[in-house]
């Protein structure tokens, strides 16, 4: 009985360990962007970077997707995933810098 209640508990740390991370990142992303504290292109690369790190946190604290061998095919979903999505945004992106060189 004991080791479900130590395990029920570690799950819990693992929330609340992700919980406070993800609070922290976008705290840190919406005051990058609030007080400037760099230029344009700097805040953009900062908040594109706590995006990804808040990416990572999210998917290892609460989807539970690691790199060990059991997870293979859950990273390999999330991955795939990533992938169509970049595409999906990659794509939008091309065609509304189109759009707006052809506008001006």
């Amino acid at each position: 009985m004991s080791g479900g209640s130590g395990e029920a508990r570690d799950e819990v740390r693992i929330y609340l360990i992700g919980y406070a991370a993800a609070l922290l990142l976008t705290g840190a992303a919406f005051g990058a962007v609030h007080w400037h504290i760099a230029g344009p292109r700097a805040t953009f690369a900062a908040v594109l970077l706590l995006g990804l790190v808040q990416a990572v946190v999210q998917f290892r604290c609460f989807l539970h997707v690691s790199l060990a061998r059991t997870a293979r095919d859950d990273l390999q979903l999330v991955l795939f995933s990533a992938l169509i999505i970049a595409l999906m945004v990659g794509g939008t992106l091309v065609v509304l810098f189109n759009l707006h060189g052809r506008m001006m």
